[in-house]
């Protein structure tokens, strides 16, 4: 592995931890946080070996081998009439596979990748949403002016660890108040325009359990039941129940807070600016930094995340915080970094969208970018990608005889929709020389869900069980 792709995964996933050691760049990135807050994801026991025997020394495949190893295994019917694919090596940026490498293909979940690295470069990993609450035009009035965080939470018991809280934005409202008893709560989800829902989602993700409308002001991902969704076996993958009116909720949840009763709440925008009187702020909190974000949102496959995080894109570019000012600033980033932005269209930053089209070429330089050391920031999508055998959505993968190469080798991102699914991330062949590959299918047959799956792990497999020379 490059030393420096290695030194990043270490901060990275450090980060995540109980128990962090801040050195280099990531201290600065993640800041101090205020004394007896829970700070940090609960530990998960330590994975075996990843990718720990890469070696930049180590032979480099050639292109004659790869493609030996794969295209019988790319044309397997299991993987549909459209199969895309492109293998790299990370620290010389070589091509050494392609297949339609060049073509925009629905990438489903794996979209989540081009949302991370883009809200980094532009954002910074350790920038936070700010949540505010601002004096109201009326005596008693309080605003509370949504700034985008998805994971706020209402208190202790919110769904995400070390979130921003409202009973903390709630005291600082009644400290800076100095003994006048709010009397109407006003919520301003003005930041966001446009839809919460983007049109090209499948009718049933509102309510699927897997998406929510997207607004500025929410709490713990628009959950409308957090008890249930941390006992539910399904939360592993962030299924719960959302509500259709996240701000609302949210807002409400404040009042009650307050004292405000709930009848004594209503939307309105915040007054202008100032230092004393309407306008002037009362209380902020501040959501985890962006690097822990985007750790969650990449772990998880967290698509109420993932639009947020696009939507901090579009506010970094000066575009409209909606799907389409989203889509727009992260293709204008991806050209910024480089990247082949021509083969990148893009209409939300969760991959739920079937008119989302991503070449897995892009892919593959996007993550040999994220790991070159060129851009240290950039690494921080590594931490939360799967590991096969062990985490995430590959952790009941490559377990067969044909697949079993990749186990503790391959950290990937997944992407599933009806009759769609991909795979994108990083391989260390059995040589040790560390391999970017994505492999992008958009016409496999509707009940061929695990036949897909098995049929990408063999070719992450391959990867893995072969020096390919």
């Amino acid at each position: 592995m490059p030393v420096t792709l290695a030194a990043a995964l270490v901060l990275v996933l450090a980060a995540v931890g109980l128990a962090v050691v801040r050195p280099g760049p990531l201290a600065d990135w993640l800041g101090d946080e205020p004394a007896g807050r829970e700070t940090a994801q609960a530990a998960e026991p330590a994975p075996v070996a990843v990718l720990a025997g890469a070696d930049a020394n180590a032979p480099l495949p050639t292109p004659e081998g790869v493609r030996a190893a794969l295209a019988p295994l790319v044309a397997v019917p299991a993987l549909g009439d459209r199969v895309n694919v492109s293998v790299t090596d990370v620290a010389t940026g070589q091509p050494l596979f392609g297949s339609g490498e060049d073509d925009g293909t629905v990438p489903a979940s794996v979209t989540k990748l081009v949302t991370g690295v883009t809200v980094l470069a532009a954002r910074g990993p350790a920038y936070r949403i700010p949540t505010r609450a601002v004096a109201g035009a009326a005596p008693g009035e309080v605003v509370i002016v949504g700034g985008g965080d998805p994971t706020l939470a209402v208190d202790a018991k919110g769904f995400y660890p070390g979130a921003a809280r409202l009973d903390d934005l709630a005291a600082q409202v009644r400290a800076a108040s100095g003994g006048t008893k709010p009397t109407r709560v006003v919520f301003d989800p003005s930041l966001y325009s446009g839809p919460v829902y983007e049109p090209g989602w499948d009718p049933d993700i509102p309510t699927g359990g897997y998406g929510g409308a997207v607004t500025a002001l929410m709490t713990d991902g628009a959950r409308s039941d957090v008890p249930r969704a941390k006992r539910d076996d399904r939360a592993g993958n962030h299924w719960a129940e959302r509500t259709a009116r996240p701000d609302l909720a949210a807002a409400r949840s404040f009042a009650r807070l307050l004292g405000v009763p709930a009848d004594a709440v209503q939307r309105g925008t915040a007054p202008a600016a100032a230092t004393s009187g309407p306008g002037a702020e009362l209380g902020r909190v501040e959501s985890l930094p962006m690097v822990r974000l985007v750790d969650i949102m990449i772990r998880d496959s967290d698509n109420i995340i993932a639009e947020a995080l696009a939507r901090q894109v579009a506010l970094a570019r000066d575009e409209p915080a909606s799907f389409a000012g989203g889509g727009r600033a992260m293709d204008a980033v991806a050209a910024e970094l480089g990247l082949p932005a021509d083969e990148l269209t893009l209409a939300d930053g969760s991959g739920l969208s079937r008119t989302n089209r991503i070449s897995p070429s892009l892919l593959t330089e996007l993550i040999a970018l994220a790991g070159n050391g060129s851009r240290p920031e950039l690494a921080a999508i590594f931490g939360g990608l799967p590991v096969a055998d062990w985490s995430g959505t590959l952790a009941d993968r490559y377990q067969t005889a044909a697949t079993k190469a990749g186990a503790g080798v391959i950290r990937a991102k997944t992407g599933t929709l009806t009759k769609v699914h991909a795979i994108a991330g990083l391989v260390s062949t059995t040589d040790g020389r560390l391999l970017t590959f994505a492999v992008l299918t958009d016409e496999v047959p509707p009940d061929g869900l695990t036949a897909a799956r098995v049929a990408l792990d063999r070719i992450g497999a391959a990867l893995a069980g072969c020096g390919c020379r």
